[in-house]
């Protein structure tokens, strides 16, 4: 039986650090650095799922928690 996990309905596809970057959840042009999604996964600060000592993230959680709740208040 051939089952492929990123086309069965519910179920989310996990992605490195680098995919996270570029998966367009970020404007174009205003990514942030590798160095800066590390120290938000450090912090907690973004969803991530560690196997082993790798670390992956889901897009869509991370999207969906960045606009809900990593707000940066703006300067006054």
């Amino acid at each position: 039986m051939n089952s492929n996990l990123s086309s069965s309905p519910g179920r989310s596809q996990l992605i490195d650090i680098v995919a996270l970057r570029t998966c367009g959840i970020f404007p174009v042009g205003k990514e942030p650095s590798i160095r800066t999604l590390r120290q938000w996964t450090k912090l907690r600060r973004i969803p991530h799922h560690k196997v082993g000592h790798f670390v992956y993230f889901d897009a869509t959680e991370v999207d969906i928690h960045i606009r809900t709740k990593l707000k940066v208040p703006a300067r006054g």
